[in-house]
């Protein structure tokens, strides 16, 4: 049975530190591509990038191009080429893989030196696309729906689009997206060195959402408590958001000088690279606090909504369709009724939202090696949200000991965390389920409360 119990917060994790990606594991990306290149009888690829959109770049190139795009050309044979903007072009010599830089100012910022003689197409001529006949396109979107047809649709900018297919109107260019994204693609399995890697965006997540929520306070502005949503320089995977009252007040995302009242609503969330956190409820001490028609959340909503968590956390498991995980969670919080729309989980890394194998008729194995978001987001007229969201990773026995020899502070971490959800939480995670930071599965609806929040009796 879940109740609201008194319950001590996960311990603050401390010296967290990045773990770089290593050559071998760079080379290993590289190499799964190119077969899957061959697979797919693909001469080149042609991946786009932009700060929103680089991740499949930066798979390969170590870095995206931050204000400007850019192309990552690759070979069926393995050469690469950089075509680069006027900022990022002195990058190229510092990718992760071997490339010859190209030079197109049409990818700087507006109004940059664009002092060239060449078209697009003829730029392009230089990374050796002329003779190519299948060309794959990476956007960063792999497009699902069943009235298009998915191959024929592309995400990258017109004009370079244009200039692929001037270069040699012979070339056939499909979307290749599914090749990192789709089933089966190399983006959606990772090694233990990128477990380690993502975990510190994960685990920095959990800290600085732990922090947040010791921060609501009556009185405090949502820019006070969001200062603990940021940490360590680092990048944000997506919009930090601390909001108090009604949200998207005047269309503004981002934390204001507005002040958190007794009984507000509460959204908060920040994510990096590997792993997001987010907590919803009420900034209230107790259920009374709350108007007379809200007075049910817990049992309305937060509730039915955390014991949908623990089942997904609980259940899930390596080689399990995706179809039957989206059928449990309907089960146990009926979409009718709770009103979420999106799939209740999804993989992710470098961004928040990688893709995801869980859909209604998914024919997807979750498989070792997925980082996961548990992603549940229920809309119940008349209440606040709740949210729990955090990052779970699926290892098998061998995947766990590479973590546990290459990693072992990493790994006392996760055995610490799953050991606060066992003993604290009442949360059974199977051996194979890793959670990815001190924040996983600590829920307090009443934020106000910071000594009470829900668990398994």
């Amino acid at each position: 049975m879940i109740t609201l119990k008194p319950i001590p917060a996960p311990e603050l994790e401390k010296d967290l530190i990045p773990i770089t990606l290593t050559d071998t594991t760079i080379i290993e990306r590289k190499q799964r591509l190119l077969k899957k290149m061959k697979q797919a009888n693909y001469d080149a690829l042609v991946i786009y990038a932009d700060l929103e959109h680089g991740s499949n770049f930066e798979y390969l190139m170590g870095f995206v191009p931050r204000f400007e795009e850019a192309l990552l050309v690759l070979h069926a044979d393995g050469k690469a080429y950089a075509v680069l903007g006027n900022e990022n072009l002195n990058k190229a010599e510092k990718a992760r893989i071997e490339v010859t830089a190209v030079h197109m100012p049409h990818l700087s910022l507006p109004n940059q030196p664009m002092d060239t003689h060449e078209t697009v197409a003829e730029i392009l001529t230089k990374c050796q696309l002329s003779n190519k006949k299948n060309i794959g396109i990476v956007g960063w979107k792999n497009f699902t729906n069943t009235v298009d047809d998915n191959r024929t649709l592309f995400d990258i900018p017109h004009f370079l689009l244009e200039g692929l297919k001037n270069v040699n109107e012979k070339s056939f260019l499909t979307n290749a997206t599914n090749l990192m994204i789709g089933p089966g693609g190399i983006r959606t399995i990772n090694n233990a060195n990128e477990f380690a890697h993502y975990e510190f965006g994960a685990s920095l997540a959990g800290k600085c959402i732990i922090e947040a929520m010791e921060e609501v306070t009556v009185g405090k502005t949502e820019m006070e408590i969001a200062s603990k949503l940021s940490s360590q320089g680092q990048y944000h995977s997506v919009v930090t958001i601390m909001a108090t009252g009604q949200r998207f007040e005047q269309a503004n995302l981002y934390p204001t000088a507005k002040k958190v009242a007794l009984g507000d609503p509460i959204s908060m969330t920040t994510g990096y690279k590997g792993g997001l956190e987010s907590r919803s409820g009420y900034a209230v001490n107790t259920s009374k606090e709350l108007p007379i028609e809200q007075q049910d959340y817990l049992e309305k909503l937060a509730i039915p909504y955390f014991k949908a968590f623990k089942t997904w956390v609980e259940n899930v498991k390596i080689d399990m369709f995706g179809k039957d995980m989206y059928a449990l969670i309907n089960d146990v919080f009926p979409k009718s009724e709770y009103g979420w729309t999106l799939n209740p989980g999804h993989l992710c890394g470098d961004e928040e939202w990688l893709a995801s194998p869980i859909y209604s008729d998914s024919e997807e194995k979750l498989q070792s090696g997925m980082l996961f978001q548990v992603d549940i987001i229920p809309s119940v007229k008349g209440y606040a949200g709740a949210s729990c969201e955090g990052g779970i990773f699926l290892a098998d026995s061998q995947l766990r000991s590479q973590i546990q020899q290459e990693y072992p502070k990493i790994w006392d971490r996760v055995v610490q965390r799953k050991a606060y959800l066992r003993d604290v939480i009442g949360v059974q995670l199977s051996e194979e389920v890793l959670p990815m930071s001190a924040a996983t599965g600590y829920f307090r609806p009443f934020l106000l409360n910071k000594s009470m929040g829900l668990a398994n009796k």
